[in-house]
């Protein structure tokens, strides 16, 4: 076999990857998967007779072309209707979510994607592009995640679908979906591991500075509570607590700030925030304790005992209830970059 034939041969062999790029995406959701692939290639290439992946960023309309968030307009070469060619992983990139489920320009996407061929090996999605095969009906009775504040958006739109804003990858079958944004970074290199094993998958996480297997969870990054307006309860008691969360602050004592029976308060506060009193009170002292954390150098006893934790052992059991990680360890994730400390 000539160097010519050899060529086509292992163009025939790679793996196609096709990454959709919708509108409303952040630059990343498809430039870092396919800066994956690609690095992927570099290295496999180097092996004697291995075959890699042949990447193509598409557009899901027939114009071809899809604006980013920041309002760049790139111009694909093809629409992923027009692919012919077996596709072995198929990756929505980012989406609007519902501003383009309903927009017509994107029902001829939807279609093919409610019927894509079968042999399709993979299908994922990236950030919010989960949306798009919740749409197209493939993450019904699937677990699944997507960006921490889209989450609640998808179950509630989509009740079939197991959604789980914590981790930043799922794998479900044949049905990979990936949380907020950089996540596609870590389902790409989950997906070449898979293809290649651990030895590449590291090569090219080093390559691009990045975990092969990123410690933490999606929950450390989002609120753990919602922002509530002034005449939700919760909202009308937020300020004072803010301010007294050092004090025991029990049933009896809320409910009397807001001149009410423990019953009726009680009874008020579950049913507009869907929680109860105890649990909105434990949360909110893990926001505040997460604020000193990220801003300030005081010691963990001192935030334990400001923000009404106890101590040390009961402030590091209930960081690790809500956000799956230690304060010590948050500290050492969120406190400012511009800052130059030594942490302990």
């Amino acid at each position: 076999m000539n160097q010519e034939d050899l060529s086509v041969s292992k163009a025939q062999t790679k793996k196609q990857v096709v990454i959709v790029a919708m509108t409303g995406h952040l630059l990343l959701d498809f430039a870092g998967p396919a800066d994956v692939f690609n690095s992927a290639n570099k290295i496999i290439e180097l092996k004697e007779g291995a075959a890699g992946y042949e990447v193509l960023v598409v557009s899901p309309t027939i114009n071809k072309r899809v604006t980013n968030s920041v309002g760049i307009e790139i111009n694909c070469t093809r629409s992923v209707m027009e692919i012919t060619t077996p596709i072995d992983t198929l990756l929505i990139a980012g989406s609007n979510n519902i501003q383009n489920l309903d927009d017509p320009d994107y029902a001829a996407f939807y279609t093919w994607l409610a019927a894509i061929d079968e042999s399709t090996r993979r299908i994922g999605s990236i950030c919010a592009g989960a949306f798009a095969l919740a749409k197209a009906g493939l993450l019904n009775g699937k677990r699944a995640t997507t960006h921490w504040n889209r989450s609640e958006l998808l179950q509630k739109n989509y009740p079939l679908i197991q959604v789980d804003s914590n981790p930043f990858y799922i794998n479900d079958g044949k049905i990979y979906t990936s949380g907020g944004v950089s996540s596609g970074i870590d389902l790409a290199l989950a997906l070449v591991e898979e293809d290649h094993g651990k030895e590449i998958a590291v090569q090219v996480a080093r390559r691009l500075v990045f975990y092969l297997n990123r410690p933490g969870f999606q929950v450390q990054f989002g609120n753990l509570l919602p922002a509530y307006d002034h005449l939700n309860i919760a909202g009308k008691l937020r300020p004072w607590v803010t301010e007294h969360l050092h004090e025991p602050l029990d049933i009896m004592r809320l409910a009397d700030h807001l001149n009410m029976s423990p019953r009726n308060f009680t009874r008020v506060f579950h049913k507009q925030t869907g929680i109860p009193p105890a649990k909105y009170m434990e949360k909110l002292r893990v926001e505040a304790a997460r604020k000193y954390l990220e801003d300030t150098d005081i010691s963990l006893e001192q935030i334990a005992e400001k923000c009404g934790l106890g101590g040390l052992v009961s402030m590091r059991r209930t960081f690790l209830r809500h956000l799956m990680v230690t304060p010590s360890d948050y500290r050492r994730a969120f406190r400012t970059s511009l800052a130059e400390v030594t942490l302990t």
